[in-house]
């Protein structure tokens, strides 16, 4: 698939190869990331109590499709090691992936 709008923040290979392949699961999950990624936003700030186990579901998540970069900004950040800005912005990154990969995906699907 040409990747040409995206930026590496999700690995795509990883999500297809651990849905085998399976286009309806792939846009199910990403569709799920991306309706949590809703809920999530609000909680990721720092007066808001909840954003701990926020950030610690985004990490669960962001590694399950494949944002490894974002899972990895969550684990510093729950260790005290980043702050919340650094996981809005990796958690922005991966969904502007996710909707340039959609995008291209329901193109590819267009020309057949």
């Amino acid at each position: 698939m040409a990747r040409r709008d995206i930026s590496g923040a999700v690995d795509f290979a990883y999500l297809e190869g651990f849905a085998a392949g399976d286009s309806t699961v792939i846009d199910e999950v990403l569709a799920l990331f991306r309706e949590q990624a809703e809920l999530w936003t609000p909680m990721l700030d720092p007066g808001h109590p909840g954003w701990k186990d926020a950030v610690h579901t985004v990490k669960g998540a962001a590694r399950g499709v494949g944002a490894f970069a974002l899972g990895d900004v969550c684990e510093r950040c729950e260790a005290g090691e980043e702050g919340l800005d650094a996981v809005r912005t990796a958690l922005d990154a991966a969904l502007m992936d996710i909707a340039a990969y959609a995008h291209e995906r329901a193109l590819r699907g267009l020309k057949r």
